[in-house]
């Protein structure tokens, strides 16, 4: 039996252990065994050194830039599997590179990729200490960068060409050659690195052409005519080697403007009548040549035409002098009253033009000029209105803005001068500075406020027509025509009344009168009528029409009990129209105007006592002050005006005392008696009570509570069981105004001062007859109706149980 090694994997050294232990184990056909051990010892073997990393697989290529400063350019990697030291070299030992100890690769030269060789092949041995060596191959190449300038092979630096050339039009073939291209076509980069926009440069050929207009005569090149251009070759499209060269471009003049007038139409203008010979302008002052050279440059004037052309004539073809040469009067019948002359003249070259390059489509080679003359008109007529004077008649109620009438004026002067119309004088009153406008172009009259017949009846102002230099004037009457636009005013316009349930009808309503006025109506022309709120028509108007006065009467009782009657509080709209006196006919087109009048009517039910004479009252009136911030040296001057006041009272009391003393000595005068008496009145009212039966009751509309009256003289009290009534002696009212008829009403309050208010408190007064002892007050007395003192009641005006 034989013991063999598989080699899968090789037995290393360096890498598997140094021994095996093999355990043998035999057995024979009979079943007998065995089993011993076998030991392997593994011995080392110097081996070849091997390369490591990239140069272990491959043939590595390393890449110089020429012109690199010499360095290190590659390591070796390279390994002993007994782990000894190596020793490297290369081969060919004349190529500029070495290897050090460690394995590293230096250059020791600067290469220049146009002088040295391109490409260099090393081979790296690496060497153990047995002299087992491997070896491999490493390829150099060298980059060839761009170190070198480009140069220009073209030897011509001045050109010339005529101006106006077309654009692409071939200058210059500018060459130039890269020594780092050898002997290939270099791929050069060509531009202008001057600013011209004239120029341009095809970048890869280096073709110069013409790129935009060049005109001679424009500035610069009417005084510089030579245009330096500096070409730039660079052998890369950006931060490459590059040389530049300047190149000059003379532009020679050509014939190639014609003549030019600025403005090409003139506008001049002569007085109507003017002399002949009059000087009217000097075409040559505005016309030109802008050729630069002065044989090109040279014009005349001909062929004056156009309409009334014998009016006018050139002094000469090279003066361009215009003159008149006859008399035009715009007025005049012969004229054809043209205002505006347009005539012609012809402008042309002296020299042969040279248009095609530049005009390429110019047919005629002259120049129009167009002169317009206008005739200045004199203004030598005045304005003339048609009428020496106005009248208009508008009526009051025209709308404000309407136009009323109209002025016109003419003039004579031809053309008719724009005539303008204004107010001079008039158009106003005493409210209003101006109440007439006129239109400054058209006459048309308006008005700028609201007329009034009753105001003013006639207006009259005058207006002038100016054509800005002579003007004249006109009177304009304006005659107010009337119109019923006034409404009636009514006196008293709101008023409340109270009365009542059981007032007599036809009794006039606590004496209420209403009084109307309209100032463009006559007193017979009012009509009175209760528009609205006279429920059941208990109220009228008597008279109900043809009088400026009327009163306000009860038509119809009140009647509550059976539920006719449920409004205790009448609203009345009463209207006061002013066509009484306009017939039916005329109603419908006749303007009819109304005033309104408000009443208030508050009926009172049965009063629970019937007074027959005039109840006295008393009248309190408490003033409280009120202070104010403002005010702030009210309390001072008091102050200051009372402590003065007291201090000269008090003088003078001493002075009287001394003067009374020095007359009647002390010891005359009886003991106890004063030196001074004082009387002091006092007034006082009393209540009396009045002893009445009362038969009856009901129930209050207003307050809803039951109450007693007597059926006989109608007094009446509140209804409360075993319990005696205690009257209000005193309710807070309003003073009120009499009106001089002697009726009750209530009115707003007076205005009060800022700093105090007015409070009217009153008493119970006493009534008409004593009432025996033990009778009990009524109601009535305690809700009395406050009227002023001394002042007689009206009928009806009874006050609420409540």
């Amino acid at each position: 039996f034989q013991v063999i090694t598989t080699g899968n994997p090789v037995l290393d050294y360096e890498t598997m252990p140094k021994s095996f232990d093999l355990q043998i184990f035999v057995e024979d056909t009979t079943g007998r065994t065995d089993l011993n051990i076998l030991t392997i010892q593994v011995t080392d073997k110097n081996e070849h050194p091997v390369f490591r990393g990239n140069m272990a697989f491959q043939t590595v290529t390393i890449y110089v830039l020429e012109g690199t400063p010499p360095e290190r350019i590659y390591q070796v990697d390279a390994a002993d599997p007994e782990n000894a030291k190596l020793k490297y070299s290369l081969l060919p030992a004349t190529v500029p590179f070495s290897i050090r100890e460690s394995g590293a690769i230096f250059s020791t030269k600067e290469f220049d990729y146009e002088k040295d060789p391109h490409c260099y092949f090393l081979n790296i041995t690496v060497t153990d200490p047995d002299g087992l060596n491997s070896t491999k191959t490493v390829n150099i190449n060298i980059i060839n960068i761009n170190d070198e300038r480009p140069y220009f092979t073209t030897k011509q630096r001045i050109y010339r060409i005529p101006e106006e050339q077309s654009p692409g039009t071939i200058v210059a073939n500018v060459t130039a050659k890269d020594p780092d291209d050898e002997d290939s076509p270099s791929r050069l980069f060509y531009s202008i690195q001057s600013s011209d926009r004239h120029f341009s440069i095809n970048p890869a050929t280096g073709v110069l052409q013409v790129a935009g207009r060049i005109d001679r005569d424009a500035l610069p090149l009417r005084l510089h005519p030579n245009i330096s251009l500096i070409v730039r070759v660079e052998d890369g499209p950006s931060s490459g080697r590059a040389s530049e060269m300047e190149i000059t471009i003379i532009i020679d003049d050509v014939n190639d403007n014609p003549p030019e007038c600025n403005p090409s139409a003139f506008r001049k203008e002569a007085n109507e009548n003017t002399a002949p010979g009059t000087f009217l302008v000097d075409l040559r002052n505005y016309c030109k040549d802008i050729d630069v050279d002065p044989s090109n440059n040279q014009f005349s004037f001909t062929g004056l035409s156009g309409f009334g052309s014998n009016n006018f004539a050139l002094e000469s073809t090279v003066s361009g002098r215009l003159v008149m040469t006859g008399i035009i009067d715009l007025e005049s019948p012969t004229n054809p009253r043209v205002e505006v002359y347009t005539l012609t003249v012809r402008v042309q070259d002296i020299a042969h033009p040279n248009y095609s390059s530049k005009y390429p489509f110019y047919i005629s080679f002259d120049n129009i000029i167009y002169i317009y003359i206008r005739i200045k008109p004199v203004n030598e007529f005045f304005p003339v209105f048609r009428n020496l004077s106005y009248v208009f008649s508008v009526s009051e109620i025209t709308k404000v803005g309407s136009s009323i009438g109209r002025v016109h004026a003419i003039d004579k002067d031809w053309p008719p001068n724009v005539i303008t119309y204004s107010i001079v004088a008039g158009a106003g009153t005493r409210d209003y500075t101006n109440i007439f406008w006129i239109s400054p172009t058209k006459g048309d009259v308006r008005i700028l406020a609201r007329l009034d017949y009753e105001t003013t009846q006639k207006h009259v102002f005058t207006v002038q027509a100016s054509d800005q230099e002579k003007s004249t004037t006109a009177s304009v009457t304006v005659n107010v025509l009337e119109v019923n636009d006034e409404e009636p005013v009514c006196s008293p316009n709101f008023f409340s009344l109270q009365i009542p349930v059981n007032l007599a009808v036809g009794t006039n309503i606590n004496g209420f009168r209403i009084e109307c006025q309209d100032r463009d109506s006559d007193p017979r022309s009012f009509r009175y009528i209760i528009n609205k709120g006279n429920e059941n028509s208990h109220f009228i108007f008597s008279p109900s029409a043809g009088s400026n006065t009327s009163h306000l009467i009860l038509a119809s009782r009140f009647d509550y009990e059976i539920g006719l009657d449920t409004n205790w509080i009448y609203s009345l709209c009463v209207h006061i129209t002013d066509d009484n006196l306009v017939s039916a006919r005329d109603k419908t087109t006749h303007l009819i105007k109304t005033g309104t009048v408000t009443l208030s009517i508050r009926v009172i039910p049965n009063p629970t006592t019937a007074t027959t004479t005039t109840p006295g009252f008393t009248v309190v009136t408490i003033r409280e002050n009120l202070y104010s911030p403002s005010a702030w040296y009210v309390p001072f001057v008091v102050t200051l005006g009372s402590s003065l006041l007291l201090g000269l009272l008090g003088y003078l009391g001493l002075l009287l005392l001394t003067r009374l003393r020095a007359r009647c000595p002390p010891a005359g005068r009886a003991r106890g008696t004063p030196l001074f008496h004082f009387t002091f009145c006092v007034s006082s009212q009393t209540m009396t009570k009045i002893n009445t039966v009362f038969d009856g009751e009901a129930r209050d509309p207003v307050t809803g509570r039951m109450y007693e009256f007597n059926t006989r003289s109608g007094a009446r009290r509140w209804k409360k069981s075993n319990e005696p009534l205690q009257p209000a002696l005193a309710m807070q009212v309003m003073s009120t105004e009499n009106s001089g008829q002697g009726m009750d009403r209530a009115e707003a309050p007076s205005k009060k001062e800022p700093s105090e208010k007015r409070k009217e408190l009153t008493a119970a007064t006493k009534p008409a007859a004593k009432p025996s002892a033990g009778q009990s007050e009524t109601p009535g007395q305690a809700g009395l109706r406050l009227q002023k003192k001394n002042e007689e009641p009206e009928d009806g005006g009874l006050s609420s149980p409540a």
